[in-house]
C-alpha cells in the first residue's frame, strides 16, 4: 500500500505501509505498539490517534520520557489545532491542563491515574513514546503503573526504537489492555553507511573504510590492530602503528567528503565543552557572514531574558563565539536557553558541527548527515561499559536527514581498547532484548494498599511486564526441568542394567573428584606461556594459547589464556573437568606484555596457524574408582555416567533454585515493603493510617525518606532557606566516579537536622537491607549551600564561583527541588511547614531557573509531579 493517502489528516506526504497498517488497527479499535527506527516517521501513528480522539470529542494524552520530548511535541500540535485544545503538563510547565490534547511526561500520567484526577475523564487515547525506556533502572516501572491502571477502555499507541522482542512486549500488552497489534518495521528512511576512521602513525594521514561490506565485517579491517614497525635493530617496543584521529583530522574528513552537517558523540560534558573551545580557539570557521548574522539574532531570541551577571557566570560570549564559528557543544549540563539556541541554529543548518552526549540521541528532533562516535565504551556512574546494539542504534539513527540526505553516515573513531571485529559486531547486530525494571516501591505499595484488597495487589504485580518475562521464563525452565529429569532416568537405568546401584555412584565419583583435582593442578602448574590447550565452559569450547600463570593468594593456581575467538579466559582448577593436555605451543611476540591489547590480538593470529595435535590421543589416564571400601568398582564408562549424574542432579537444584526465586519475586518484594510500612505505621491491618495517605502522595526515589522526615517533625520549624537545604540532601546526587563531597553545612540548626535525617535514613536502608530490598539512596550534602544561598536571594555568580556544578545542573536541581518542595506543601501533616515549602518553593523559583523561551528543553530531567 505504498504511497497511500492518510485517511485523517491532510499531510504533505504518503503514508508508509507500515504507518497504513497501523492506522487500520487503530480504526479497528486496537491498541498498537509501533517499533521503528529513529526518523521513520512512528509519531505518525500517534497523531492519527489524537486524530481520532479529537474527532470523536474524546481526550488524548501524549507521554514522553522527558522533557524535551514534551516540549517539542507541545509546540508541533499547537500548530494544527491552535492554542487553545492542546495542554503541556510537566514538572515546570503547567498550560492549559483540562485541554482534549495533552502532552506530558509520563510520571505525571501515573500519578493522575493513582491520584484518581478529573482530568482522566474522557480520556480515549494514550500514546507512549520511547515505550523502550520501560528498561530503565529508576524510571522504567512508570510505563507499567501506566499500562496497568488506566481505565480498561483507554486505548495506546507505544512507540518505540526497533527491540527483538517486540512481540513479546505486544503480547504482554495484549495480556492487559486487551487486542493490540503489533507493526513493526525494519526499513531506515535514509540508507545508512557504517565507516571506520584511523589515523596512520606512519603515514600520518587518515584512513576511512567500510565497516561492513555485502552486510559482513570489511576483510581490510583486521590490519588497523597491525603494530607499527619496529625501530632498526628491533629495540624500540612495538606500538599500535594506528592511532585515533585527532578532532581537527575528524573535521577535515566530514568536511572533504561532504558530510556535513555532523554531530560528535563525546561521553563527557567536559569533553564535549572542550572539543567545541578547541576547534574555536584553533581558529576553524564552517560560517559566511550572513549565517552568523541570523545565529546571532537567534542566539539573543533564547537568551536575552538573562541578565549581565548570569551570562557572565554562564560564559555567554564564549557560547556566542563558538556558535558564530558553527560550532557547538550540546549537553545536559548547559542551561536550557543555551541547548535551545543550539538546537535552533543546527536544524537551520548554521551550526555545522555539535559535540553532543548521548542524551541527544534521546530527545529533539537534531538529525545529522553524519555521526561520529569518539568512543564505543561509557561511564555509567561505576564502571566503563561497551555500548549496547540499541544505544549504538539509537545513535547511529541522528545520521541522514528525510527528505534531505540520500545516504546518512556513521563513523566510529579508532580505539586501541576496541577491535575493528568489535566495531563491525556492534554495527550488524540486531540483538535488542527489551527487559523490564519493574520494581515495587514505597509510594507504589501505599497506593495499591488504597486501591485494593491484598490478593487484588497481588494480581496486579502479577500483570507487570516483569512477571510476565519470569513467566515465560519459568515455562523455559519447566521445559528444562523435564529434559534433565528425563537425562537422570536415562543415567540412572543403564547404571541399574549394569547392576550398579545409582545411589552409591556418588560417593566414588567424590572420591575420584579428589583425585582427578590433583591431576589437574599438577597440569596446571606444568603450563607455560605459549601452551595451547583445549578449553571448555558451558557449551563452548576452543583451543586456546596460555598467556600467563600464576598463584593467588592461598596458593590457588590461576592460568590465564586467550582462545581463537579472541575470547579471554582466567581458570583455576574448579574449571577444568580433566587435567589440560599440551596440543601445541605458539611462538609468542616479543616483548612479553600478556595483558597488552595487540599483544593477545597477535597470540591468537599465530594460535589460528598454529597446527595442533589430536585432543583425544592426549587425554591423560584418569584415577581408578572403586574398592578399598568405598563402593562398587567402576569402568571407565560407569565414571563416565557418574559424573554425568552428578552433573544433571546439580543441574537441577539450580533449576529448582530459580524457579522458586523467579515465581514469588515480585510478591516477596511487595510484601516485604508493606511488612517495612506496617512496622513504621503507614499501613494497619491493610488500610492506609494518615501518615500512609501522606506517603501516596509522595513521588521520589527516597519517598519514604521524605515521608519519615514530615512524620517525625524533622522538617518542622525551618525557615524557607534552611528546608530548601535540607531537602537537597535528598533530591541531589553528586556526578561522576569520585565520592561525594563532604558535608557542607554552616548552620547549626542545618547541622542537627541532618544528623537526624541521616539516623533516620540509616534505620530505613537497615531495615531494607533485612529483607534483601535496596530502595533508599544515601544522602547528599553536595547541593546544600547552593540550595540555601538561593532559597535566600544570593546571585547565581557567588554561588557557582567555587562549585563543579554547572549551570544546566543548578538549573535542573533547582527545578528537582522545587518539584518535591510542591509535594511537601500537599502532604505535610504541618500547616506552617506546608507553607514553609510553599515559600520554600516560590524563592527558588526566579531567575534562570525560570526565564527560558517558551518551555524548557532538559534531556536530562524528568518531572514527577504535576
Amino acid at each position: 500500500m505504498t504511497g497511500s493517502v492518510s485517511p485523517l489528516l491532510d499531510l504533505p506526504f504518503a503514508l508508509d505501509p507500515f504507518q497504513v497498517a497501523a492506522v487500520d488497527h487503530l480504526l479497528a479499535g486496537h491498541s498498537v505498539v509501533v517499533a521503528a527506527p529513529t526518523g521513520s516517521g512512528k509519531t505518525v501513528v500517534a497523531d492519527h490517534a489524537i486524530e481520532l480522539a479529537y474527532r470523536g470529542h474524546g481526550k488524548a494524552f501524549y507521554t514522553t520520557p522527558i522533557k524535551a520530548l514534551s516540549n517539542q511535541k507541545y509546540h508541533d500540535l499547537v500548530a494544527r489545532y491552535g492554542e487553545a485544545e492542546v495542554g503541556l503538563l510537566t514538572g515546570d510547565s503547567s498550560i492549559n491542563g483540562e485541554a482534549r490534547i495533552v502532552v506530558m511526561t509520563t510520571e505525571v500520567l501515573r500519578n493522575m491515574i493513582y491520584g484518581g484526577s478529573p482530568t482522566l475523564r474522557g480520556l480515549e487515547y494514550v500514546v507512549l513514546d520511547e515505550v523502550h525506556y520501560l528498561q530503565d533502572q529508576y524510571r522504567g516501572p512508570v510505563w507499567e503503573e501506566v499500562l496497568i491502571h488506566a481505565a480498561p477502555d483507554v486505548r495506546f499507541v507505544a512507540l518505540s526504537a526497533t527491540v527483538s522482542n517486540a512481540d513479546e512486549l505486544t503480547d504482554w500488552i495484549s495480556s492487559v489492555r486487551g487486542p493490540t497489534e503489533l507493526v513493526v518495521s525494519q526499513i531506515r528512511p535514509v540508507e545508512l553507511t557504517n565507516l571506520f576512521l584511523s589515523t596512520d602513525t606512519e603515514t600520518h594521514r587518515t584512513h576511512l573504510i567500510d565497516t561492513l561490506v555485502d552486510d559482513r565485517p570489511n576483510p581490510e579491517g583486521h590490519r588497523f590492530t597491525e603494530p607499527a614497525t619496529p625501530a632498526r635493530g628491533g629495540r624500540r617496543e612495538r606500538r599500535n602503528r594506528f592511532a585515533t584521529p585527532r578532532r581537527l583530522e575528524v573535521l577535515d574528513v566530514l568536511a572533504d567528503r561532504d558530510m556535513l552537517p555532523a554531530i560528535v558523540f563525546v561521553f563527557s560534558r567536559a569533553g564535549c565543552d572542550e572539543a567545541a573551545a578547541r576547534l574555536a580557539d584553533d581558529g576553524v570557521l564552517l560560517t559566511e557572514e550572513a549565517e552568523r548574522a541570523e545565529i546571532g539574532s537567534i542566539v539573543e531570541q533564547h537568551t536575552g531574558h538573562l541578565d549581565a551577571a548570569e551570562r557572565d557566570v554562564l560564559r555567554h560570549d564564549r557560547f556566542v563565539a563558538q556558535l558564530e564559528r558553527g560550532i557547538a557543544a550540546h549537553h545536559a549540563g548547559m542551561v536550557p536557553s543555551f541547548k535551545e539556541a543550539v538546537e535552533a541554529c543546527f536544524v537551520r543548518g548554521l551550526v555545522k558541527l555539535v559535540f553532543a552526549t548521548e542524551t541527544l540521541a534521546l530527545g529533539i528532533n537534531m538529525p545529522a548527515r553524519a555521526v561520529v562516535i569518539e568512543r564505543l565504551t561509557k561511564f555509567n556512574g561505576d564502571t566503563h561499559e561497551f555500548l549496547t546494539p540499541l544505544e549504538y542504534t539509537q545513535l547511529t539513527g541522528r545520521a541522514g536527514r528525510r527528505g534531505i540526505d540520500d545516504v546518512g553516515y556513521a563513523i566510529v573513531l579508532w580505539s586501541p581498547f576496541v577491535r575493528f571485529e568489535q566495531v563491525a559486531q556492534l554495527a550488524t547486530s540486531k540483538n535488542f532484548t527489551l527487559q523490564s525494571a519493574f520494581r515495587p516501591t514505597y509510594n507504589m505499595a501505599a497506593n495499591l494498599v488504597r486501591m485494593h484488597e491484598r490478593e487484588g495487589a497481588h494480581a496486579l504485580l502479577d500483570r507487570s511486564f516483569a512477571q510476565f518475562q519470569a513467566d515465560r521464563g519459568q515455562q523455559r525452565l519447566d521445559r528444562r526441568r523435564r529434559r534433565v529429569v528425563g537425562e537422570i532416568e536415562q543415567i540412572e537405568a543403564a547404571l541399574r542394567s549394569e547392576g550398579v546401584d545409582p545411589a552409591s555412584v556418588g560417593r566414588v565419583a567424590a572420591r575420584v573428584d579428589a583425585a582427578t583435582s590433583e591431576l589437574i593442578e599438577q597440569a596446571i602448574a606444568r603450563l607455560q606461556p605459549g601452551h595451547v590447550v583445549t578449553v571448555s565452559v558451558g557449551d563452548h569450547a576452543e583451543p586456546a594459547a596460555v598467556l600467563s600463570v600464576g598463584y593467588r593468594s592461598g596458593g590457588a593456581v590461576k592460568v590465564r589464556l586467550v582462545g581463537r575467538s579472541h575470547k579471554r579466559y582466567t581458570l583455576g582448577i574448579g574449571d577444568f573437568s580433566v587435567p589440560p593436555a599440551v596440543l601445541g605451543t605458539v611462538d609468542l611476540p616479543t616483548p612479553y606484555q600478556p595483558n597488552n591489547g595487540s599483544f593477545q590480538h597477535e597470540v591468537v593470529r599465530r594460535l589460528q596457524r598454529t597446527r595442533l595435535r589430536n585432543a583425544r590421543r592426549r587425554t591423560p589416564t584418569m584415577p581408578e574408582s572403586g574398592g578399598d571400601g568405598g563402593g562398587p568398582i567402576l569402568t571407565a564408562d560407569q565414571r563416565r555416567r557418574a559424573h554425568q549424574l552428578a552433573d544433571r542432579r546439580a543441574q537441577l537444584r539450580r533449576i529448582d533454585d530459580r524457579i522458586g526465586v523467579s515465581g514469588s519475586r515480585l510478591a516477596r518484594q511487595f510484601d516485604d515493603i508493606v511488612g517495612i510500612l506496617q512496622a513504621r505505621g503507614y499501613v494497619s491491618n491493610w488500610q492506609l493510617t494518615s501518615h500512609g495517605e501522606m506517603l501516596r502522595r509522595i513521588y521520589n526515589e527516597s519517598d519514604l525518606a521524605i515521608a519519615e522526615a514530615l512524620r517525625t517533625g524533622l522538617l518542622d520549624d525551618l525557615r524557607a532557606p534552611e528546608l530548601a537545604g535540607l531537602v537537597s540532601c535528598v533530591t541531589y546526587e553528586h556526578r561522576g566516579p569520585v565520592g561525594a563531597p563532604s558535608p557542607r553545612l554552616r548552620s547549626a540548626a542545618l547541622r542537627e537536622r541532618f544528623a537526624r535525617l541521616e539516623d533516620l535514613v540509616d534505620g530505613i536502608r537497615g531495615d531494607e537491607a533485612s529483607v534483601g530490598l535496596r530502595l533508599t539512596g544515601e544522602l547528599d550534602t553536595g547541593f546544600v549551600r547552593i540550595a540555601t544561598g538561593w532559597a535566600a536571594g544570593s546571585d547565581l555568580g557567588d554561588l557557582l564561583d567555587d562549585e563543579e556544578i554547572t549551570g544546566g545542573d543548578f538549573v535542573r536541581q533547582v527545578r528537582q527541588l522545587i518539584d518535591v518542595l510542591g509535594q511537601i506543601a500537599v502532604a505535610a501533616p504541618v500547616a506552617a511547614t506546608r507553607a514553609a515549602a510553599d515559600r520554600a518553593a516560590d524563592a527558588l523559583r526566579r531567575g534562570v531557573v525560570v526565564a527560558t523561551t517558551g518551555t524548557d528543553r532538559d534531556p536530562d530531567a524528568p518531572a514527577a509531579a504535576s
